[in-house]
């Protein structure tokens, strides 16, 4: 079996990222109503892609999950993992490697904006709660703002 690859993104697989979340999202049931709202802000483009740490897993050619790290300090903006694909180390691959990343350029922690049902998860990953972030889509939800050392 072949192994999982950490790489770049590349501008080009920028519609292939944004479905990746967009199923990623969706495996949590979350309605369609809500979905349609959170679509714009789970759309990675190719400028983002050139513009900040979009970094991919894949195994075979096949992407199997991603982050967005963005800032000074950076946060982790977006982690997501295929479906069918949690619970197989590659959210814990991608986490680890935007903490090198992050340690790389001189920095001692990351910020996660954290959907709650991930919350768990940088938990388990080392990651304390340091408070709460308003969604980028809706109105009046928050999310949880976690912190990670490095």
């Amino acid at each position: 079996m072949e192994s999982v690859v950490i790489r770049r993104a590349r501008a080009h697989e920028a519609a292939s990222i944004t479905e990746l979340a967009l199923r990623s999202k969706a495996h949590w049931g979350y309605d369609e109503a809500f979905m349609r709202q959170v679509a714009d802000e789970l759309t990675v483009t190719p400028e983002m892609v050139h513009g900040c740490e979009v970094v991919v897993a894949e195994r075979a050619g096949r992407l199997l999950g991603f982050y967005i790290l963005q800032g000074r300090p950076p946060v982790v903006k977006a982690l997501f993992v295929e479906p069918v694909a949690m619970g197989r180390q590659v959210g814990r691959m991608l986490l680890e490697h935007a903490k090198n990343v992050a340690r790389a350029h001189g920095f001692t922690s990351l910020k996660v904006d954290s959907d709650p049902h991930a919350e768990g998860f940088y938990l388990k990953m080392g990651a304390v709660k340091i408070g709460k972030v308003p969604s980028g889509s809706i109105p009046g939800r928050f999310l949880p703002m976690l912190k990670i050392e490095v």
